[in-house]
């Protein structure tokens, strides 16, 4: 492997593909599986029958979307703000409630995809052309920097999908902090959070039969051979889920099935894989009630309201500044 310290790339992306895999133990970035390609794949995985996430989601702002936006409005302006907004699938059901109502509000879909972005704005001129819609192009953490510019009304921040499950607890306390942050006393954050469920039935969701997932984390080696030059071979690569029920997390990886290097040659780098080593691709936290408690108060926010689906699977919260 080649180990020469790199101080210039010539994106975040090369730079973080290269700090990944000079790690030991290796490890590649989630949200650059989201690409063209990557936001395609996910919106196969949410329409799976094995993905229940997704469905316990809609069942929940189904069931109860007026008295979620009733909370939201409080009969006064406000800004909508959805990190990571995706297809916009769910939240259309809460914005179209909003607009039943008459209710002023402006819709500020941020998502790190500016082809998810596109895409929604086009269904939404189509499907709401009344709605107000302002969509931003970033990541998580950087439009957090720029969300306290929005103090001229109330905002109201949603983070649906549980994508907080993407972070461990300490991370996720930093950016439930962060967030915190960024509120006023009346703002609220409307956020999902997978629950704590039989194992089984959380290692379906994210290694199905037909190999939507594999696929969908095996895009990382598939845009690092369109961006950067790579030479990975996908097929010699075996995806592989986890899940462990005593901390609820569940973690992705991509294990090397032969010795192998690997060169990506904008990152003038070659890098050897021995037979069954492994990239960690993603890790999906479940929660219960006590730890979504625990996360709120050392991040400074407090549950106000929690609405969850009829099985129990999955719960949404709404929160304000402590």
């Amino acid at each position: 492997m080649n180990t020469t310290t790199r101080t210039m790339f010539e994106s975040a992306f090369a730079e973080d593909t290269y700090k990944g895999l000079t790690s030991y133990p290796k490890y590649l970035l989630s949200k650059y599986i989201y690409d063209e390609k990557g936001d395609k794949l996910f919106q196969k995985i949410m329409d799976m029958p094995e993905y229940y996430l997704t469905q316990c989601e809609f069942e929940i702002l189904e069931q109860n979307a007026a008295e979620i936006c009733s909370a939201f409005s409080e009969k006064e302006a406000f800004d909508l703000i959805e990190l990571g907004a995706g297809d916009g699938k769910k939240t259309k059901i809460l914005l179209k409630e909003l607009l039943k109502n008459s209710d002023d509000f402006k819709y500020l879909p941020i998502d790190i995809s500016q082809h998810a972005l596109d895409e929604l704005q086009k269904s939404l001129k189509k499907e709401l052309p009344e709605a107000k819609v302002s969509p931003q192009q970033g990541t998580y953490f950087k439009t957090l920097e720029e969300l306290a510019e929005y103090n001229r009304r109330k905002k109201v921040i949603l983070f649906l999908g549980s994508n907080i499950g993407n972070l461990l607890h300490k991370d996720a306390v930093i950016f439930l902090s962060n967030i915190a942050k960024a509120m006023d006393k009346d703002d609220m954050l409307f956020m999902g959070f997978d629950q704590k469920k039989d194992p089984k039935k959380i290692l379906d969701a994210y290694n199905d039969p037909n190999g939507i997932t594999e696929a969908f984390n095996k895009n990382l080696l598939v845009r690092i051979n369109k961006e950067l030059g790579g030479d990975f071979n996908p097929d010699s690569f075996k995806h592989w889920e986890t899940y462990d029920p005593e901390t609820g997390t569940a973690k992705s990886f991509l294990v090397s099935s032969i010795e192998q290097n690997v060169k990506i040659q904008k990152l003038e780098l070659e890098v050897h894989f021995d037979s069954w080593e492994s990239i960690h691709t993603e890790i999906s936290q479940k929660y219960d009630d006590s730890i979504v408690k625990w996360l709120a108060s050392e991040a400074g926010l407090k549950v106000e309201q929690t609405f969850t689906d009829s099985a129990g699977f999955y719960k949404n919260y709404i929160f304000k500044k402590n």
